[in-house]
């Protein structure tokens, strides 16, 4: 049994989720892939080749060893929910997706491996995406109390373009558009992906707790910019929360766009872009090799595109429906790895 699954990029609303604001993401058409069988012991053996390791553990005694022992509590998740098993199984991890770059490569692997011990299970059961998803981000976040939000997982499960809203009930729609082609790139710089996860989530969330003490009413979702000016913010607090309602508001005029039935390719090229400056000098988490790939691949005839991910290294994207190929090139060219990417479906059963 083979079941693959794809990576993904946020379009709108990156570093927003985790604070119960809405996001556009899209899975994109480069995957992960688990492949395994049974075995005649209790032993599970995971091979990865692409990163020269194997993994092993025994189904009776599950002990995590990091924070990001994924694969055990997926295991672990899994069983909590009512899937049994009593044998061990051997299997392969594959990916085309770029590693800790931002592109949802363990989500991916995690909602993979979800769904690949819904079937080996004892008891296997068919369960639809939305709990694929579910049960990934609990073992992905909840966990281990990652600052993460619930994007990724449903992303790369469901598959497709995306309108994500956690707060306050959890909204999931699937958006019909067909967008076209993208090119990621992949900077290879490494980054710190809890370490700027936590500092843009825990400095606003102390803003956010500040405002809170004045006006227990507020509401993220419809505060605007001229009401923050009657919280007693200091320049930096101010700027922080006004980038986070610029990008909720730039989320909204994608949306609009989205929906309309002459969609303009270049008017969300610059919605991106828009976004993408918001991330750089608001939150800070852009780095001068995206600046030069993505300034590389606007001048190539990219419509518009942003940083991918938590930031601080990792990958960027260019919105190029009409010249993907000369975007690729311009990006290799600033030093990057390049990729044209588009849709793709989530994750399925090969």
């Amino acid at each position: 049994m083979e079941i693959s699954t794809p990576g993904r990029i946020c379009l709108f609303g990156e570093h927003q989720d985790y604070l119960d604001l809405p996001v556009l993401a899209m899975a994109i058409s480069l995957q992960s892939k688990i492949s395994g069988h049974y075995r005649n012991d209790s032993m599970v053996i995971i091979h990865k080749p692409d990163i020269g390791e194997i993994e092993k553990f025994n189904l009776n005694n599950i002990n995590y060893e990091s924070s990001r022992d994924y694969l055990k509590s997926g295991l672990n998740i899994c069983k909590r929910f009512g899937f049994r098993f009593s044998k061990g199984f051997e299997c392969e991890i594959r990916s085309t997706i770029p590693i800790k770059a931002g592109t949802s490569s363990s989500s991916s692997i995690l909602v993979s491996w979800i769904h690949f011990l819904s079937k080996i299970a004892d008891n296997p059961m068919d369960i639809d995406e939305n709990k694929i998803a579910e049960l990934a981000y609990e073992a992905e976040v909840i966990e281990f109390d990652s600052p993460g939000g619930m994007m990724d997982q449903y992303s790369t499960a469901l598959g497709g373009l995306i309108y994500l809203e956690s707060s306050p009930n959890l909204v999931v729609e699937r958006l019909t558009k067909d967008l076209g082609t993208f090119v990621l790139g992949d900077s290879m710089e490494q980054k710190d992906t809890i370490g700027i996860l936590s500092r843009c989530r825990d400095d606003r969330l102390t803003i956010i707790k500040k405002m809170k003490e004045f006006n227990s009413d507020i509401n993220f979702h419809t505060i605007s910019l001229d009401q923050i000016e009657s919280y007693n913010l200091n320049e930096d607090e101010q700027k922080l929360i006004q980038g986070t309602i610029k990008n909720r508001e730039l989320l909204v005029r994608a949306i609009e766009e989205l929906n309309k039935s002459e969609f303009d390719e270049k008017l969300f090229g610059g919605l991106l872009n828009e976004h993408h400056f918001v991330l750089r000098d608001v939150l800070k988490v852009s780095t001068p090799k995206i600046e030069l790939m993505l300034k590389y691949a606007l001048e190539a005839g990219a419509y518009g595109g942003k940083i991918n991910g938590s930031g601080g290294g990792g990958c960027m994207f260019a919105y190029c429906p009409k010249n993907p190929e000369d975007v690729k090139e311009a990006i290799e060219k600033a030093g990057g790895e390049a990729y044209i990417i588009y849709s793709s479906i989530g994750t399925k059963i090969n």
